[in-house]
């Protein structure tokens, strides 16, 4: 009965126990079913790297659909490395790749991880917990892991993958580098956000007719070569990709990178501008994509950053935020005691590098309003012209924050 259980296991994982020191000093398979393949020498690199096996009849059956598992298993051993004594480990590069939150998963909640299927149980149930937790994919999107992987699929799970190891690219340029494929409409809007950033980054690609393929199986062979696309970048695909200068990396809110593109130089220049602003508040600051949060201290950092996204309330003194999409800059207070002892020297770096000679202008207006709502009076919701930007000011019903939405005239 156990042969007959491990002969079944084998025919159902068709990568069989990678990682395992027997493995690793067993004779290679000549597979019998690759030579002359398109997908030859990646099937025997991977092979040679202990992180796939064939079939127990010597074949690989490359043209046959991939199931989520598989790729799965398969996503996650591509980013280890096998020592001769047989012992498989995370490569450096992979680790260093992942936030604080996702190295703790891997380095404390996982840290007997051992690479391989489980004996007991659902065989993929291991490689699926861990790609879980660090959110490559959600267990939700595939209710049968055994099903076979559609294209949309894989671009989910290279989008999230990506995510957490790299960054994203910026949305509307993706969207709009994608937008002539053939069939990018036929997808849902949420698949084709997947689809335009795993083909923005060059790991998955068009069809010789024009089209990406949505709704088709992804056989074993593609999925190998999208695999060593996502672990090695020069193997990428390129798209042509303009490089206007313009282009920055920034920090998310989850711990992850995005690239975000401005609409000009002198936003860009804000952005830097805003990195400088914060350290002149010490530690008592965090940014967020194109948001400068201001604390009182370090309490209330903390409280912000732990607090749930359902939470309604702010912790944050002040924030200088920039809106690329809209071309729109703002400064954005809370009157309270010692905000502006503490703040006025960080938002005067950002509103100065705006407004140059008409800075003055824009303080005296800061001001006046700031006084006003510290007072209790009224104030209506206005536009002011400062030098080359049309300021608006508006008060939250919250009659204590005051929101100035700076936007340049001709912009």
């Amino acid at each position: 009965m156990r042969k007959l259980r491990w002969a079944a296991m084998s025919m159902a994982l068709w990568v069989g126990l990678a990682g395992s020191a027997m493995a690793a000093s067993a004779e290679k398979l000549a597979l019998t079913d690759i030579k002359g393949h398109w997908a030859e020498p990646a099937i025997t690199k991977l092979v040679d790297q202990g992180i796939l096996d064939g079939f127990p009849d010597g074949t690989f059956r490359p043209d046959e659909p991939v199931t989520a598992d598989q790729f799965v298993k398969m996503l996650l051993l591509s980013y280890t490395q096998v020592y001769p004594n047989g012992e498989r480990k995370w490569t450096d590069e992979f680790v260093n790749s992942l936030s604080a939150l996702n190295k703790s998963i891997l380095q404390q909640d996982y840290r007997s991880f051992d690479f391989k299927p489980s004996t007991a149980g659902y065989w993929a149930k291991p490689y699926i917990d861990l790609s879980s937790d660090l959110q490559f994919i959600n267990k939700s999107t595939f209710p049968d892991f055994k099903a076979k992987l559609k294209r949309e699929q894989v671009a989910e799970i290279i989008y999230y993958t990506i995510k957490e190891t790299e960054y994203l690219e910026n949305e509307q340029y993706s969207l709009a580098t994608a937008g002539p494929i053939g069939d990018f409409q036929s997808a849902k809007p949420r698949e084709q956000k997947f689809i335009a950033e795993a083909f923005t980054k060059g790991i998955m690609e068009g069809y010789p007719n024009g089209y990406f393929g949505v709704g088709r199986d992804v056989t074993r062979a593609e999925s190998l070569a999208i695999l060593d696309r996502i672990i090695h970048k020069d193997k990428r695909v390129s798209v042509n990709k303009a490089n206007s200068g313009l282009e920055k990396i920034v920090p998310t809110k989850d711990g992850s990178y995005k690239k975000l593109i401005f609409p000009d130089r002198k936003m860009l220049g804000a952005y830097d501008v805003l990195q400088e602003a914060g350290k002149l508040r010490g530690t008592n600051y965090d940014l967020e994509e194109t948001t400068l949060k201001l604390y009182k201290d370090a309490d209330a950092k903390a409280k912000d950053l732990s607090k749930s996204s359902i939470q309604p309330q702010h912790t944050e003194e002040a924030s200088l935020w920039l809106e690329p999409e809209y071309k729109t800059y703002g400064v954005t207070v809370r009157v309270q005691d010692g905000m502006l002892a503490r703040n006025k020297e960080a938002i005067q770096a950002f509103t100065n590098y705006l407004f140059t000679y008409d800075a003055i202008a824009f303080d005296d207006l800061f001001n006046q309003v700031y006084n006003q709502v510290s007072r209790k009076q009224p104030v209506e919701t206005q536009t002011v012209q400062v030098g080359d930007y049309a300021v608006e000011v508006h008060v939250e019903n919250d009659g204590e924050t005051i929101v100035f939405s700076i936007i340049e005239k001709n912009g």
